[in-house]
């Protein structure tokens, strides 16, 4: 699973145009087009990504953002899948995601795991004498991201809660 993440929650853009390209073609506070067919906080894929704009913002800040990406490197775990968009509490944010600049391939990869069930009914496999319920379980991930309205440096890590697990809660057994 490869996704970019675009996040709202930026300060307004001024009428300033960016030094790395047009501005994004909708407003982070809208549902991006990849997103609106779905109740997923991400999308896998997004036509409308600013592959162009990143790449050219991480070229003129290559050595800052290279020292937040390998510190954020540091400390992730071993992962599976990767982001293009995500939604952190109603704001979408870019990822910087599967792009190259000066030979550093910036890839970034999450492991998401969500419930086949519906969450908070019974867990399928514990017997009907003892309650339960499946839980979702998530998982905070930092992304190295890209703001396209940060004239200075546009760039930050960020954190994101994904799901990580599906558990089931057991309690009293009754008769």
């Amino acid at each position: 699973m490869f996704a970019s993440l675009m996040a709202g929650g930026f300060s307004s853009p001024n009428t300033i145009r960016l030094s790395y390209g047009a501005p994004p073609k909708n407003k982070y506070a809208e549902i991006p087009h990849c997103a609106k067919n779905t109740t997923k906080a991400w999308c896998l894929e997004d036509s409308e990504y600013p592959q162009h704009e990143v790449q050219q913002a991480l070229e003129k800040h290559y050595q800052p953002v290279l020292a937040l990406y390998k510190d954020k490197l540091a400390s992730t775990e071993n992962s599976v899948n990767g982001l293009d968009k995500f939604n952190d509490e109603g704001k979408w944010q870019i990822i910087v995601n599967r792009i190259e600049s000066y030979g550093v391939k910036y890839t970034q990869t999450a492991r998401i795991e969500e419930c086949n069930v519906v969450v908070g009914t019974s867990c399928p496999l514990v017997p009907s004498c003892y309650e339960s319920k499946c839980i979702q379980k998530n998982v905070i991930h930092r992304f190295l991201v890209y703001n396209p309205y940060d004239y200075t440096f546009p760039f930050a890590i960020e954190k994101f809660k994904l799901p990580g697990s599906c558990g089931c809660v057991v309690g009293a057994f009754h008769l």
